[in-house]
């Protein structure tokens, strides 16, 4: 396999990685006011993913540190071609990570409120748009000869793209929902229950028509067996989570994430972002990487690492691997 090969793959595992990951903390972002009914229920909520939600994010930068070294020129037209949209993820992802951090500095319900807030609309911005952004990867976007991008965001907005949005979105409710229920115990977890099932229907729908339009468009025959195996796995989540099996629905509900983003990745291939103005002048995985010297040295450095890096996270999801709800916490003055 050459290197360039080796690392689109790896290029697609760390963005499985991620989106199974930061899915379900999205999820529970999203869920955090219709779930969570009281000052008391929310910080169960918050609480089932405190510990994990700085370290999911590091999976994000590391798909997108692997990006700007292995493929330099993909990163270049990406990130200046959807720089607005992007800029609006990573600000969402700031304030989010800045509600986590403030909300239990003041001891005042109205404060706590507008965290919750922020942690919600955090949740729901690089939902939604991480779905827009690589529906449009997939679909081709308008690049010229100078790898430059020429369109604007209105260029994203189209419907494939909004359906890619409704998609994302909708399949990290669900996971966040199973997750819920998977972590909580009491009223937390029969709403997520509730949720996780009007999440199911909607993450069905979306995601069944969004994988088949873009597999009758550009998809290849192979990539038929991850599109249906992720159509599955949907639906035996959503009839685990029937049967109150927490722990299966939310492992098919991951499974279906990953063999989504395997689905996508697969028609992309050997693009790594297709041209609509002109085929000729897409970005493929030969003219937009970086040296061979380059990505051998990125390919011992990741064997090494990655190992280091499962063992510790796994470690971390083991210690704080019980159920909590409201009875676990600590008594407080509310004002």
């Amino acid at each position: 396999m050459e290197l360039t090969t080796f690392w689109f793959i790896t290029i697609a595992v760390l963005w499985i990685g991620y989106f199974f990951l930061e899915g379900f903390d999205f999820g529970v972002g999203m869920l955090l006011h219709p779930i969570g009914r009281t000052d008391a229920d929310r910080r169960v909520m918050i609480n089932t993913i405190g510990p994990v939600w700085d370290g999911n994010e590091v999976w994000l930068l590391v798909a997108g540190g692997a990006t700007f070294a292995a493929f330099p020129n993909w990163y270049a037209t990406l990130f200046s071609g959807f720089y607005l949209a992007l800029f609006l993820i990573l600000l969402a992802l700031i304030f989010r990570g800045v509600a986590f951090e403030y909300r239990g500095k003041i001891d005042s319900i109205r404060w706590r409120q507008r965290w919750d807030l922020a942690i919600a609309v955090g949740s729901w911005v690089p939902a939604v748009l991480w779905g827009v952004a690589f529906a449009n990867i997939v679909r081709g976007v308008p690049i010229n000869d100078n790898q430059d991008f020429t369109g604007t965001l209105f260029t994203l907005l189209n419907p494939f793209g909004l359906l890619g949005g409704v998609t994302t979105a909708s399949l990290f409710i669900l996971h966040g929902a199973n997750f819920l229920s998977l972590k909580t115990v009491g009223d937390i977890r029969d709403r997520a229950h509730r949720a996780s099932e009007i999440a199911g229907v909607v993450a069905i729908a979306a995601g069944g028509s969004f994988l088949i339009w873009n597999q009758l468009e550009r998809g290849k025959g192979w990539t038929w067996i991850p599109v249906l195996g992720a159509a599955l796995a949907l639906v035996a989540g959503v009839l685990a989570e029937r049967a109150k099996r927490e722990g299966v629905a939310f492992s098919a509900t991951g499974l279906a994430i990953g063999l989504a983003v395997v689905a996508l990745f697969g028609s992309l291939y050997p693009n790594v972002m297709p041209s609509s103005t002109d085929p000729a002048f897409s970005l493929t995985v030969e003219n937009a990487s970086s040296t061979d010297y380059t990505l051998k040295v990125m390919t011992i450095v990741a064997l090494v690492m990655t190992p280091i890096v499962l063992l510790y996270q796994g470690w971390t999801y083991w210690v704080f691997r019980k159920r909590i709800g409201t009875q676990h916490l600590p008594v407080v003055h509310r004002s």
